[in-house]
């Protein structure tokens, strides 16, 4: 198994990278249709998965698509006022522990900054200067010798969506 252990900047740049995935995607949410108007209708209810662990995989891994992974370390990362999960994962068995979540909210993403910085300031982090990647807002921050956090935010159409990443100790992430 290789274990890749991510500077702030590594971490970013993975951020940034899933963020212009997820804004080349369709402007749909899960489950809805865009007609040729742009505009959008419910075409299902909005389902939530949960993806099990693969062989390959930290048995401590998972992920879920719609919610908050049970065990999500909440007071770590907790979910800004508002906000829609898309989703997350959390494996608690590596070393550091990593925690991830995508979700949107209908805000400006200086606000989602604002907030996360906020968060996790109070929690005895750094932010670390620079403020984007390309022209994805992203920001890091340190805690100690190896506990990283990132996030990063691409806004379209008044929603932001953003990724939030973290490795942190174990009991940290709590």
């Amino acid at each position: 198994m290789t274990v890749i252990n991510l500077k702030p900047a590594g971490l970013a740049a993975l951020a940034a990278g899933t963020m212009l995935v997820l804004a080349a995607c369709s402007s749909a949410a899960p489950g809805e249709t865009t007609s040729s108007a742009g505009t959008s209708s419910q075409a299902t209810s909005q389902s939530t998965a949960t993806v099990s662990a693969s062989p390959s995989a930290s048995p401590g891994t998972s992920a879920t698509v719609g919610a908050l992974v049970a065990g999500f370390p909440q007071k770590l990362l907790p979910l800004m006022p508002g906000a829609t999960v898309v989703s997350s994962s959390f494996d608690k068995s590596a070393t550091p522990a990593t925690a991830a979540l995508v979700a949107s909210i209908k805000s400006p993403t200086a606000a989602v900054v604002d907030f996360y910085s906020k968060e996790l300031e109070a929690q005895g982090f750094k932010a670390v200067p620079g403020e984007a990647v390309g022209t994805v807002a992203s920001k890091d921050f340190v805690r100690g010798d190896n506990e990283t956090v990132n996030i990063a935010v691409v806004e379209a159409a008044g929603v932001s969506t953003f990724t939030i990443g973290a490795n942190v100790a174990a009991e940290s992430a709590k």
